[in-house]
């Protein structure tokens, strides 16, 4: 069994790889879409390092002005801050709070590591800079911790299918095997449109498509 202490590390490591990655950038790659819908890659780090710069009444406030809906004042907030701050802000947020401890309601250490690790991938997957990052050991540990709620909630239909990481120790469901990197059937139960080919079996068509980003 994985130890608080282990994610925590984990999810360093993982901030640390994202750092690089976000160094790296053009500045046509930071304005470039990412597989989150409405968000540029701009938009993806301000949202991945808003626990960084928001107090938890701050975010509370947030969430009444959205009407109650963490998701709407989540896209607003990305959307403001990708406008206020640069990019070279946005990335020092992310270097110097490489080690910041916090937890999402109810998602404990996993639900960090699991927001970083997939907000990366929506950058990294959608330049095509997918094999620069994106830990197979990472993936498969934000795959074992997702439950059937937070599956149905990202509205992929698993009826019926098998997924299996081929780099990872990780496997779920009951049915038609679906095999793939850890990290493309991390997009896929996320819902996020991938290309072809990326994932292989009967009903692996259907999981690529996706359905929300």
């Amino acid at each position: 069994m994985t130890t608080d202490e282990e994610i925590r590390a984990a999810t360093a490591a993982e901030r640390r790889e994202q750092a690089a990655l976000y160094g790296s950038l053009t500045d046509e790659q930071w304005n470039a879409p990412s597989l989150c819908s409405g968000w540029r890659v701009k938009e993806v780090l301000a949202h991945t390092t808003m626990p960084f710069r928001y107090s938890t009444g701050a975010v509370l406030r947030g969430i009444l002005r959205a009407r109650g809906s963490f998701d709407r004042f989540a896209d607003r907030a990305a959307h403001r801050d990708a406008a206020a701050l640069s990019p070279a802000e946005l990335l020092t947020s992310l270097r110097d709070n490489v080690d910041f401890a916090w937890s999402p309601p109810g998602g404990g250490p996993l639900g960090a590591l699991s927001h970083d690790v997939i907000h990366g991938l929506d950058v990294s997957a959608a330049l095509g800079l997918d094999d620069r990052h994106a830990s197979p050991q990472r993936c498969a540990l934000v795959l074992s911790g997702l439950r059937p709620k937070q599956l149905r909630a990202f509205g992929v239909d698993l009826t019926g299918v098998r997924l299996r990481a081929t780099d990872a120790e990780w496997s779920y469901g009951e049915g038609e095997v679906v095999e793939g990197r850890a990290q493309d059937l991390l997009l896929a139960v996320c819902g996020r449109r991938q290309p072809a080919g990326r994932l292989s079996g009967a009903a692996a068509d259907r999981l690529a498509a996706g359905s929300r980003g």
